[in-house]
């Protein structure tokens, strides 16, 4: 049984998908919660989800050493990311190379980077009247979303999308394919 913690800092609508997909697996459980922000719906998701969850500072995500002996403690072999916004130090890429995996709103490299998130990647992609968008799911490496691509899905633009109809979009992207995409990455990883 392989044994992921996932982080977020907004709603939770991710982390929930993800938790309630590996409820019955019998190879990948959601161990652990983190998030850096007390006053998120993911608070409030994880009490109902029953999933134990832990609150992290950027101090101590930097330093990683009490986050380090939480994660081992939960004997954690892989972090998901869904929706956290603080970049993640090179001491845990390294520890967890190729064990970190993110979801951006984007087809990434259009619109990474720092700031660029939610809402924010949306306005971008229609001020630039792209033609299509997507999400991007990537290993995490020491640069933010610039890791390597595991998987890309599309989604086309309307000529009156609007930045909630491509979040809409864009949402049901995520919950169709992030859960697969991790399990079909921890399974490949361990065979």
């Amino acid at each position: 049984m392989k044994r992921i913690a996932v982080f977020g800092s907004g709603s939770g609508s991710n982390i929930e998908n993800i938790c309630n997909y590996f409820e019955k697996s019998n190879a990948i459980s959601v161990s652990l919660i983190c998030t850096n922000n007390r006053r998120s719906f993911l608070v409030t998701r994880a009490k109902k989800l029953g999933v134990p969850l832990h609150f992290t500072t950027k101090k101590d995500l930097n330093t990683f050493t009490k986050l380090q002996s939480l994660l081992n403690s939960f004997s954690i072999d892989y972090v998901i990311l869904a929706g956290f916004l603080l970049k993640i130090p090179e001491k845990m890429v390294a520890y967890y190379k190729k064990r970190i995996i993110n979801i951006h709103p984007s087809l990434l490299p259009k619109y990474g980077g720092k700031g660029m998130y939610g809402a924010n990647v949306h306005k971008a992609v229609l001020n630039n009247n792209e033609v299509e968008s997507g999400i991007t799911i990537h290993f995490v490496n020491k640069y933010y979303d610039q890791g390597e691509v595991i998987l890309q899905k599309k989604c086309f633009i309307s000529k009156n999308e609007t930045v909630s109809s491509l979040e809409l979009k864009i949402k049901s992207l995520e919950g169709d394919f992030f859960p697969k995409t991790i399990e079909n990455t921890i399974i490949k990883q361990c065979l």
